[in-house]
């Protein structure tokens, strides 16, 4: 069985900026212009059967701006009128309306159970699209920069059951073979799920070919799908389309359909559903291990033998329990004995105090049960690191955790992620990162033709990482890092969205009202500025603004490009003009 590969991420020391010293408020307006849409964008609200953390990752928090990174300041959204409407800059000064590109044939608003509309820019011809309702489409647009060429016409459209939105998407020519591959993502009902929310993550690949030969009509030729717990926080395809890579809280598989999926159903509730085969117990000075025997059993039908380290248990001439013990124990004083139908062994630890962890070294078929007294005694011990107040007294004795000596953005830490590499032949892990601390903060399409770059908050900051499928020593490269980015966002609680320029030239994030933080690269400085505490000049600083947008109305959708902000509202799309030297 191959076991998959435990890689990590190699950060670029030159990158980093030890020195750097934080970012300075700069009250230099940025130039701001505002559309008013002619039509609302066409926003779901969550249901009251969406009620999970996941809904609300995938659903709630929905950018409704999509940006086309293969022509740049080309950004698109759907309304519910069913239009989809692009805006293209050229000119600040000369702004237009946002034109119709694409009307959905079907009448969104008579469909009850549905998401909102998703679409996805596959290359510089080709789009796909889902409007929300489990229908998914294929349109060739032409050369979207060119509004002579350009002209968007559905070659594949079907139902592919329950709702979902579009991930990501790439196309593929291999020969004569045309191909477009893309990742959707659902929340659906787990019947057999007892424990958690009751829903689970499922992500289809899916894969609609044309040969070109037979002049066929395009058709789904492969679909996989993927279970999880989570929803992830990146999932993309490798340009090849031989891999897949997902960075997510709980782990993702491959599921088989039809009948392979209702036997693994069927294992994993028989395996939730079994006994342990013994309970054991045990005190500073000895172990007891219980066993129900079966109906009839006699002395006769049962050995056991002690040894210094080691344990062997016959029942009926089957072996039972046999292995290592965790720890030495005194094989002369150690007795069993049979009481009520069940046999009872007492194991002596030869070193007195020791906590055993497990009772037979690797054995998972046992129970172990805590002792009441025990239990009160450890909380006891314990009990100076919890209070009802969050700093009772930092000065006694065995202090608590003195929680006035964290930082705000220090207090909460997003459970630990993991990124994993998908082989798209033989669906298995091929590669695992383990990303502990390093909390995921969003994506950004650098290079159209390569997979969306991915970005980490390494301790205070936040490093930039492109993912490269065809380097199997050097998958992830560290191509840019925020300096300090990591800690300043970790304060901003009301953050909504979070983006970068393609060039890395600044960060930004935006509010669920009104405000736009924006964080710049150090740039030399014209002027002579000294450290005040170390006396050294300063050569280069790195600038903070922050633009208040003239609206009450919720924020849906956020995109940066290399010159401009877009910043879609209800009812009005804001331009932030960033770089203005250009």
């Amino acid at each position: 069985m191959e076991v998959a590969a435990n890689c990590s991420l190699r950060v670029k020391r030159p990158l980093l900026d030890p020195r750097f010293e934080g970012y300075k408020l700069s009250l230099e307006p940025l130039p701001c212009y505002q559309l008013e849409l002619d039509a609302a964008v066409a926003e779901v609200k969550l249901r009251d059967d969406q009620y999970t953390l996941e809904h609300m990752h995938a659903f709630g928090m929905y950018n409704y701006l999509h940006s086309d990174s293969w022509y740049q300041d080309s950004v698109y959204y759907i309304d519910n009128l069913g239009r989809v409407m692009n805006l293209t800059v050229m000119l600040d000064t000369a702004l237009g309306k946002p034109r119709e590109v694409f009307r959905l044939p079907t009448d969104l608003t008579t469909y009850d159970n549905r998401l909102c509309a998703s679409i996805h820019f596959t290359s510089s011809t080709w789009v796909t699209l889902s409007d929300g309702t489990g229908r998914l489409y294929l349109i060739g647009t032409g050369e979207r920069g060119n509004s002579a060429s350009e002209k968007w016409e559905i070659m594949f459209n079907e139902e592919l059951g329950n709702p979902f939105i579009i991930i990501h998407s790439i196309s593929l020519m291999n020969a004569e073979e045309h191909s477009i591959t893309t990742l959707l993502l659902r929340i659906e009902k787990e019947e057999l799920d007892m424990k958690g929310s009751g829903f689970y993550v499922s992500l289809e690949w899916v894969t609609i070919s044309k040969k070109n030969k037979d002049n066929k009509k395009y058709e789904i030729i492969k679909c996989d799908t993927l279970r999880g717990k989570s929803v992830p926080h990146y999932a993309a395809i490798e340009p090849d389309g031989k891999g897949l890579m997902i960075v997510s809280y709980k782990s993702f598989t491959f599921v088989h359909v039809g009948q392979d999926l209702e036997e693994n159903k069927n294992d994993n509730l028989s395996e939730k559903i079994k006994e342990p085969l013994y309970y054991w117990q045990q005190t500073e000075d000895d172990l007891t291990v219980t066993i129900q025997l079966p109906e009839g059993s006699s002395k006769e039908d049962i050995q056991v033998q002690f040894l210094p380290d080691h344990i062997n248990i016959v029942l009926k001439g089957q072996r039972f329990l046999e292995g290592n013990l965790y720890s030495s124990i005194d094989q002369d004083s150690s007795t069993w004995m049979i009481k009520d139908n069940s046999l009872e062994i007492f194991l002596i630890k030869k070193n007195e105090g020791l906590t055993w962890p497990e009772l037979v070294v690797g054995d998972k078929q046992g129970e172990f049960i805590r002792d009441s007294a025990q239990c009160a005694a450890i909380a006891e011990r314990l009990m100076h690191l919890t209070s009802e107040e969050l700093n009772p007294n930092p000065d006694k004795e065995k202090p608590p955790c003195n929680a006035q000596e964290l930082e705000e953005c220090d207090i909460f830490f997003e459970e630990s992620s993991s990124l994993c590499r998908f082989d798209g032949i033989t669906l298995k892990t091929t590669h695992v990162v383990n990303l502990g601390s390093n909390q995921y903060l969003f994506s950004v399409i650098v290079d159209p033709k390569e997979m969306p770059c991915f970005c980490l908050r390494h301790d205070v900051d936040a490093l930039l990482w492109q993912p490269h499928s065809s380097k199997q020593d050097d998958m992830w490269e560290h191509i840019a890092t925020f300096n300090a980015l990591g800690y300043v966002q970790a304060s901003k609680r009301d953050k909504k969205f979070f983006a970068c320029a393609p060039n890395y030239s600044y960060a930004a994030l935006c509010e669920c009202l009104r405000r736009v933080f924006i964080y710049r690269q150090p740039t030399p400085m014209s002027t002579v500025l000294y450290n005040r505490k170390e006396g050294r000049q300063v050569g280069q600083v790195a600038k903070q603004q922050v633009a208040s947008l003239e609206t009450n109305d919720p924020i849906l959708g956020f995109q940066a490009t290399n010159e401009r902000l877009f910043v879609l509202t209800t009812k009005n799309l804001f331009l932030i003009k960033v770089n203005t030297e250009n």
